[in-house]
């Protein structure tokens, strides 16, 4: 090969890259164990409790490399995850409110930390919500982490 395909072809590796939309997903029912490697025999971490947001970063058999909120990564069998998507408040007094409007009155103030169950998987500079406590509305994609 050539030094300019070689070159065109890692533009376009780096490009597709890029290119992929992050893989969110939440800890199942059971709280899961967080490892420093991908093997039971791997050191414990921390325990996740459920409903907790993820990023998936790798997959290795039956087991996932995750960040968290924080920016934390550690190991989890793929089997404690779940499909359904959450998120976490990374803001304190974020507002949940009733349309995709800064101007609509606030059914909500979220705190710092809170779950949110997303509603909606379209998201755009507002994201649907739904609280535990059965009130749906709108927030700020910037006041939330796990989209």
């Amino acid at each position: 090969m050539t030094f300019p395909r070689i070159f065109a072809s890692a533009l376009l590796l780096l490009a597709s890259a890029g290119a992929q939309a992050f893989d969110f997903k939440s800890i199942g029912a059971a709280p899961a164990i967080l490892y420093d490697a991908p093997s039971v025999r791997g050191g414990k971490l921390f325990i996740a409790p459920r409903g907790m947001p993820v990023e998936v970063v790798l997959t290795y058999g039956e087991w996932v490399k995750v960040r968290d909120a924080s920016g934390d990564m550690a190991w989890t069998e793929a089997r404690t995850l779940s499909p359904k998507r959450n998120v976490v408040v990374r803001t304190a007094n974020a507002k949940v409110r009733p349309t995709a409007d800064e101007n609509g009155i606030p059914l909500m103030t979220a705190d710092k930390g809170v779950l949110l169950e997303l509603a909606d998987p379209q998201v755009s500079t507002w994201v649907k919500v739904r609280h535990k406590d059965g009130i749906i509305g709108y927030i700020k994609a910037v006041d939330i982490w796990g989209i």
